[in-house]
């Protein structure tokens, strides 16, 4: 299993926005620059991470993108799903009868807890852990 690049991307664009510190704004040729983004697919990733509320962007001469809400309120979960939508391992951890064994299945317990764990750590980790380092 891969996270997506769009999803990666968003990641370090969350970061970057939140090591500028509270209420500052990034422009968001700024951000793919130093992020090595390609602009186009970032704008792409700024809207979609606009209506999942996690960030704000506002237009002219003192515009730029910001978060949304505080780094301890945005997690890497939020921003994984909110790019690539909810995380499956494999298609029998929401839908047992998507397997022709169900609940005989000797391996689903395992992509059940793997998930688990992986939704647990993504959603136990918040930007404010990461604010600490600047550019």
């Amino acid at each position: 299993m891969q996270i997506t690049r769009q999803a990666d991307y968003a990641i370090r664009a969350v970061l970057y926005i939140t090591q500028l510190g509270a209420n500052q704004r990034a422009a968001t040729s700024q951000i793919a620059q130093e992020q090595h983004i390609p602009p186009s697919f970032l704008a792409k990733i700024i809207s979609q991470l606009s209506i999942a509320g996690l960030l704000q962007t506002s237009r002219g001469a003192r515009g730029g993108v910001t978060l949304a809400k505080p780094p301890e309120e945005i997690t890497l979960l939020d921003v994984v799903e909110s790019i690539d939508g909810p995380i499956t391992l494999n298609e029998c951890v929401n839908d047992k009868d998507a397997c022709g064994f169900g609940d005989e299945c000797p391996l689903r317990s395992i992509w059940c807890n793997a998930q688990e764990d992986l939704v647990t750590r993504l959603g136990g980790t918040n930007f404010a852990q990461f604010a600490t380092t600047t550019h």
